[in-house]
C-alpha cells in the first residue's frame, strides 16, 4: 500500500528567535511497513518548547533534527496498516511521530491508548509527557510536601498547569508566575492557583516584592519552566534548603535576554548561602514511573480535579506559526496542532 506524506521538514537552522524560513513543508513518499512497523495517519501533534533545541546543531541530551529532515515531535495517531502483533488497523496510538501527515513507524516506539478513558489530545498533554514532567518535577525532584509552599512559572502551561494541580493536591500552598492578566485569572480562578503574578508588568525586582508580599514565610520549592526575570525574581525568596527543580528556561531558548540575566557570581552566592539545591532533570530518565504517574493523574483528570486547556490550530501547514507564537508567550494551555479528523 503506497502512502504520501505531508511533512514539515528542518529547512535551516535559526540565528536567534526562528522564522518561517527555517520550515519548508514537502510532499513525501513512504514505503511500505515492514515486519514490526505500522502505517499510521497523525490525528494531533504537539508542539513543545524542547524543539527549539532540536533545532540547533549543539551537544545536548538528545541529536538535534538534521537539516532535511522531518521535525521532530510527538503526536497521536490511527493506524492505518499493521504488521506488528500488538497492533490492529483502527487502534489509536501515540509515540514520537513527528511534523507529517503520515508515517512509517516501529510498533516499539508506540504506546496503544484507550480512547475510553480521557479524550486522546490528553496523552500528548495532561496525561502524556508534560503531564509526566509536573508529576516527577514535584515528586522525584522536588520531593514536595504538605503544607510546604511552591511557586512555579510559565503557571498556565502545559506543564506548569499541572504541577500547581498537582500542588494543590498535595495540601501545598502554590503560587504561580504566568504571561497576562488573563492567564494569572485562570491561575487562580480555574487552576486554584493562591496568587499569580504576571510577569509582563513589573521589573524583576518588582516582581520579587510582588510574591514575598504572598509568601511572608518564603518559598520552599521552585518549579523552574523560564528562566529570565522570573528566575531573578525568585531565587532570594527562596528559604534556606529550598529546592529548584530545573525543567526549562524558554525565555533563554532564542538568546534573547541573556545579556541581562542574573551575574553567575550572584546566582552562585545566592545558591551558597541560601544552601539551595538545584537538579535539572530530563523526563525521559524518569519513564520507568509512567505507570504510577498514570495511575494517580489519570482519576484526576476523569474525575475533572485536574483541569485540562488546549490551545488548537488547525492544519499541519500552520505548525510552524504556531510553534513560534508558542516560543513567545502566545499559547494558552498546551499546544496542539490538528493534523487529521478523528474518527476517521
Amino acid at each position: 500500500m503506497s502512502q504520501s506524506a505531508t511533512a514539515i521538514t528542518l529547512a535551516s537552522r535559526p540565528s536567534g528567535k526562528p522564522t518561517p524560513d527555517n520550515f519548508k513543508q514537502e510532499e513525501l513518499e513512504l514505503g511500505d511497513p515492514g515486519t514490526g512497523e505500522l502505517l499510521v495517519r497523525v490525528i494531533w501533534l504537539s508542539l513543545d518548547p524542547y524543539m527549539r533545541g532540536r533545532m540547533d546543531d549543539a551537544k545536548s541530551y538528545a541529536d538535534p533534527v538534521a537539516i532535511g529532515d522531518v521535525m521532530e515531535g510527538g503526536a497521536v495517531a490511527e493506524v492505518l496498516v499493521s504488521n506488528h502483533d500488538g497492533y490492529a488497523a483502527g487502534d489509536i496510538v501515540t509515540g514520537q511521530i513527528g511534523w507529517t501527515s503520515h508515517a512509517v513507524v516501529s510498533g516499539d516506539e508506540l504506546r496503544k491508548l484507550d480512547p475510553a478513558i480521557a479524550p486522546i489530545s490528553t496523552a500528548l498533554g495532561v496525561l502524556g509527557m508534560p503531564g509526566m514532567t509536573a508529576w516527577a518535577g514535584l515528586n522525584e525532584i522536588l520531593k514536595a510536601k504538605e503544607g510546604e509552599t511552591i511557586l512555579v512559572s510559565a503557571a498556565t502551561g502545559a506543564v506548569g498547569g499541572v504541577v500547581g494541580q498537582l500542588a494543590k493536591a498535595k495540601g501545598m500552598r502554590f503560587l504561580g508566575v504566568a504571561g497576562g492578566a488573563e492567564k494569572c485569572a485562570y491561575a487562580t480562578e480555574t487552576l486554584g492557583y493562591d496568587a499569580c503574578f504576571d510577569h509582563y508588568a513589573p521589573d524583576a525586582r518588582e516582581l520579587r516584592r510582588q510574591i514575598a508580599g504572598a509568601a511572608p514565610d518564603g518559598v520552599d520549592c521552585y518549579f523552574e519552566n523560564v528562566g529570565g526575570k522570573t528566575l531573578e525574581a525568585v531565587t532570594p525568596v527562596l528559604n534556606t534548603y529550598g529546592r529548584i527543580a530545573l525543567c526549562g528556561m524558554i525565555a533563554w531558548y532564542s538568546g534573547a535576554g541573556v545579556a541581562e540575566a542574573m551575574p553567575l557570581p550572584k546566582m552562585w552566592r545566592t545558591i551558597l548561602t541560601q544552601r539551595l539545591r538545584v537538579q535539572g532533570f530530563i523526563v525521559t530518565d524518569h519513564f520507568d514511573r509512567f505507570g504510577d504517574f498514570l495511575r494517580e493523574v489519570a482519576p484526576m483528570v476523569g474525575d475533572g480535579r485536574v483541569a485540562v486547556k488546549e490551545d488548537v490550530t488547525e492544519g499541519l501547514e500552520n505548525a510552524p506559526a504556531a510553534f513560534i507564537e508558542m516560543l513567545g508567550g502566545g499559547n494558552f494551555g498546551k499546544t496542539l496542532v490538528r493534523v487529521g479528523p478523528y474518527p476517521s
